[in-house]
């Protein structure tokens, strides 16, 4: 390859290389038990209420915890839904009124009114690397 482009090349994707970031998770005050912790990662108002995630993830929940990390990331705004599935079925199960029945979480710890949060208020703001923590209840 050409010397100058090879320094072209770098100049142009040098930052958008920097610009990658990585978020880091951990998910705090799950059941003891051995379980499947599904995580699905928005970042859009709409992707966030249609279900539609950028990224997902499924990884052992032992001892209450885990942890995992999204690399690669563009600077913006993120917001995770996670739960945890005690019976094995692939969802997040629910009582008749539409409840949570197992333990579920979403980044910020944020909390809805008569339903899930939105997404501004469970967005996390990612400009570099970082690290939270979710809180399942």
């Amino acid at each position: 390859m050409n010397p100058l482009r090879t320094v072209l090349a770098a100049a142009l994707l040098g930052p958008l290389a920097a610009a990658a970031a990585d978020l880091r998770v951990t998910v705090a005050d799950g059941p003891a038990t051995a379980s499947p912790l599904y995580v699905a990662m928005f970042d859009s108002a709409e992707g966030f209420a249609t279900g539609k995630s950028i990224a997902a993830q499924v990884v052992p929940l032992r001892d209450g915890g885990a942890q995992m990390v999204f690399v690669g990331l563009p600077a913006g705004r993120y917001a995770l839904k996670l739960f945890v599935d005690q019976n094995g079925n692939g969802k997040l199960d629910a009582n008749p009124l539409g409840l949570p029945v197992e333990r579920h979480g979403f980044s910020n710890d944020a909390r809805g009114t008569m339903g899930p949060p939105t997404f501004d208020a469970a967005a996390v703001r990612l400009d570099g690397d970082a690290s939270i923590t979710v809180h399942l209840r």
